[in-house]
């Protein structure tokens, strides 16, 4: 720094030797948007502000517990597939406006090794027999997405209760989550499609071309589709009881054990939780019809979209491998199994869409393996820049670390002293990467290429436009989808 010197002595001055450094950003915070029992924070409301937590134990201490879903019971439409209760075939179907995934998906983001995330309830329903989905609690006059504008963490944005609007997810709120994304250029959205309860292939075929036709064609490279939904086991058996069965069920009319019976007429009109406990536990001794009903409900709320599950996958991934590996054969855990078993043959059409590009990542059993995440595409499949969900997140991560880094040289003399130094700074960056595996080359040279300088990058009218452009090309590793080993034979040689 220049110093106006006017008294003898001796001064002392410091020069920095080293440039600035860039450091990459975080690339596996998830927020989840959606609805939450409660919304409080030491007493204050947080509705509708992205709320960061730590840790699942959090959560319940802001956000409350999962939503009480009620069932009915209903004479068979199919008696094939239905549930024998009492000798009758029945269906078990959850009630109208019963429907909320976020509390279990955020068990299940963490069951499959998450960390950090934000919260952003659009609305409660403590206290409430009901919860109707509104498409307006997301995209009102202030949409949830203004509000992440505020909020520069989070990278990956979840939605799961949306799915229960149907087609309507995916015209409204995936296309403004896809979107949103590309604006901030900062985030990746992932994405559920509509539970499919038949397995044919008819209904896999129309469950696929519903959200091929609605997403839309816009940023496509900003998000990534998985399916089928999965049953997963973070619903524990001490948290379904007869509370969740609808008050038109009759529950002494429709379980045959008389003692059963009998326990129901001398339940208290005012019970204590004792008393629920106890008489939970004494119709599971006396009626197997009544642990029928209830192992049938705790499956039925086990059903649940994938995405939490891929948030925690993408999370793990990123803290043991990079952001670069492909968030793909992995296993998922708490999940037993996905809820349609999807082929070979059948995923083909899914994985590579010659039509529409718009590729979908499946979730599959393996027999002695597990179900597994086996997939690892953007919606934009027949990209070749933005095919791959690694290189697209890799990207944002690079482009973000260098754009904050560079920073620090707003207003600073457009000259060949700062373009060194801002090369320098974006090289290092890039050598760490690629010895970290992230970028492909034998050598840093082959790996990236920086440039920036008059006549590189930059002419004169640009310097004296205020603007330094600089360069950068990076070679980002793919991952190897398509393994093909080819066997010959050959003569005998002796």
């Amino acid at each position: 720094m220049a110093q106006d010197y006017k008294t003898p002595g001796v001064y002392i001055v410091e020069n920095n030797a080293f440039p600035n450094s860039a450091v990459a950003v975080e690339t596996s915070i998830p927020v989840f948007i959606g609805y939450t029992q409660t919304a409080l924070n030491q007493g204050k409301s947080i509705l509708r502000q992205a709320t960061r937590i730590g840790s699942f134990t959090e959560y319940l201490s802001m956000f409350g517990t999962g939503f009480t879903a009620k069932f009915t019971l209903a004479a068979a439409k199919d008696p094939a597939t239905a549930l024998l209760v009492n000798g009758n075939p029945m269906d078990i179907t959850i009630a109208a406006d019963n429907t909320a995934y976020l509390y279990n998906s955020v068990r299940l983001f963490y069951a499959n090794g998450g960390g950090p995330c934000y919260i952003l309830p659009v609305g409660t329903y403590e206290n409430n027999p009901t919860l109707t989905i509104q498409g307006s609690d997301f995209l009102g006059a202030e949409t949830v997405f203004d509000l992440l504008l505020n909020e520069p963490e989070p990278t990956l944005i979840v939605i799961p209760d949306a799915i229960a609007l149907g087609i309507a997810a995916y015209t409204d709120i995936y296309t403004a989550v896809l979107q949103h994304c590309n604006k901030t250029q900062s985030r990746f959205g992932i994405f559920d499609l509509v539970k499919q309860d038949d397995p044919s292939p008819l209904s896999q075929a129309t469950v696929i071309n519903d959200f091929r036709s609605n997403i839309g064609i816009n940023f496509l490279n900003y998000g990534a589709a998985y399916y089928p939904w999965v049953k997963a086991t973070v619903v524990q058996p001490d948290e379904v009881d007869f509370r969740n069965l609808d008050p038109s069920v009759a529950l002494d009319t429709i379980l045959p054990e008389d003692s059963a019976k009998t326990l129901i007429t001398g339940f208290s009109k005012t019970p204590t939780d004792t008393d629920i406990i106890n008489l939970h536990q004494s119709l599971k001794a006396l009626s197997p019809t009544y642990v029928t009903i209830i192992t049938e409900i705790r499956n039925q709320l086990n059903e649940l979209p994938p995405s939490g599950a891929m948030a925690g996958i993408y999370t793990l991934v990123d803290g043991n491998r990079g952001v670069w590996k492909a968030p793909a054969n992995v296993s998922l855990s708490m999940v037993n199994s996905p809820n349609v078993n999807i082929s070979n043959d059948a995923q083909e059409n899914l994985n590579v869409d010659a039509i529409t590009g718009k590729s979908i990542n499946v979730i599959r059993p393996f027999p002695g393996i597990g179900t597994l995440v086996w997939g690892g595409r953007t919606l934009d499949g027949n990209s070749q820049d933005w095919r791959y969900i690694n290189v697209r997140r890799t990207l944002i991560m690079i482009e973000q670390s260098l754009k904050l880094a560079t920073r620090a040289y707003v207003f600073e003399p457009n000259d060949a002293n700062t373009w060194i130094t801002v090369k320098s700074m974006f090289i290092n960056f890039l050598t760490n990467l690629w010895k970290q595996g992230a970028l492909a080359g034998t050598t840093p040279d082959q790996a990236f290429d920086v440039q920036i300088g008059l006549g590189a990058t930059m002419t004169p009218n640009d310097i004296l436009d205020g603007k330094m452009l600089i360069s950068v090309k990076v070679a980002i590793v793919r991952p190897a989808e398509f393994i093909v080993i080819t066997f010959q034979q050959q003569m005998q040689q002796s």
